[in-house]
C-alpha cells in the first residue's frame, strides 16, 4: 500500500488556501496548514476528516519558515506538494507614492517567502525516497496584466512567474515539478469589493464578475494529482466574464 502523501499549503486559513487545503485533503493528502492566524488554521483543520498539522507561520520571517519545514520533517519525514499561496494585495495608489516599507512588506510576503519555502521544499524532495514532488505557485492574473495603481503587487506576481520557470528548469534532475496557477476574481472575503466596483484602466469604476473559490481548490488538486513525468506549467482559472481578455 502506498504511503500517504503530504501537502503543505501556506496562507491556508482562508480563501484560496482554505479551498486548496480542503480539496487536497479530499484527495487523500495529509495537509500541513500554515498561516499567520492560528485560530483560522484550526478552524480549517476541523473541516478536514483526515490528518492535518497546524503550524502558525509568517512567511515574512525566514526563521519561521525554517521552523515550519523542520516540523514537517519531524512529523512526516517527507513532502510531496507545496502550494505557495500566502500573499498580500495592496490598495491602488500612484506608483510614485508607494511607501518603501509597504513595497518591502509586499515583496517579503509575495516573493521572498515563496522563494524560501521553495528552497526548503527542494531540500526535502530531492533527498526523500521516493524522490521528487511538486511545487505550485499562486501567480494571479496580475502576473499577466496589472490593475491600476498596484505596482508592488504586480511586480511580485511577475517575479513569481520567473521563479516558477527557474524552479521547473533547475529541479528536473530531482523529479520535482513546478507550476503556477493564475487566479482571477475568486470569490473570497478579500474580493467582495469587486462586486461593488473596481477601478478600470480607462479611469471608470465598474463591478466585476467573480467565481466560486472552490473551483480554484479543485484546480490546485488537479495539478497536484499528475504523475511527476507530467506538469501543468501555467494554468489560468478566472471568472469567465471578468475584464481580462479582449478589450475588457
Amino acid at each position: 500500500m502506498a504511503a500517504q502523501k503530504i501537502a503543505l499549503v501556506t496562507g491556508a486559513g482562508s480563501g484560496v488556501g482554505r479551498s486548496a487545503a480542503l480539496a487536497l485533503a479530499r484527495d487523500g493528502y495529509a495537509v500541513v496548514l500554515a498561516g499567520r492566524k492560528a485560530d483560522k488554521l484550526e478552524a480549517v483543520a476541523k473541516e478536514i476528516a483526515g490528518k492535518t498539522l497546524v503550524v502558525p507561520t509568517d512567511v515574512r520571517e525566514p526563521a519561521a519558515i525554517a521552523a515550519l519545514f523542520a516540523k514537517i520533517r519531524e512529523a512526516f519525514g517527507r513532502l510531496d506538494v507545496l502550494f505557495n499561496n500566502a500573499g498580500v494585495s495592496m490598495r491602488g495608489m500612484p506608483l510614485e507614492d508607494i511607501p518603501l516599507d509597504r513595497w518591502q512588506s509586499i515583496v517579503a510576503t509575495n516573493l521572498t517567502g515563496p522563494f524560501l519555502c521553495t528552497q526548503e521544499a527542494i531540500k526535502i524532495m530531492k533527498t526523500q525516497d521516493p524522490r521528487g514532488g511538486r511545487i505550485i505557485n499562486n501567480g494571479s492574473i496580475s502576473a499577466h496584466a496589472p490593475r491600476p495603481g498596484t505596482a508592488a503587487y504586480t511586480a511580485t506576481k511577475h517575479a513569481i512567474t520567473g521563479l516558477t520557470k527557474q524552479t521547473s528548469l533547475d529541479c528536473r534532475a530531482y523529479e520535482i515539478c513546478c507550476g503556477q496557477i493564475d487566479i482571477g476574481n475568486a470569490a473570497t472575503p478579500l474580493t467582495e469589493k469587486m462586486a461593488e466596483g473596481m477601478l478600470q484602466a480607462d479611469g471608470s469604476t465598474r463591478p466585476e464578475a467573480r467565481m466560486n473559490v472552490d473551483d480554484v481548490g479543485r484546480a490546485v488538486a488537479y495539478m497536484a494529482s499528475l504523475p511527476l513525468d507530467a506538469n501543468v506549467l501555467f494554468m489560468t482559472v478566472m471568472a469567465n466574464k471578468m475584464p481580462f481578455v479582449g478589450r475588457g
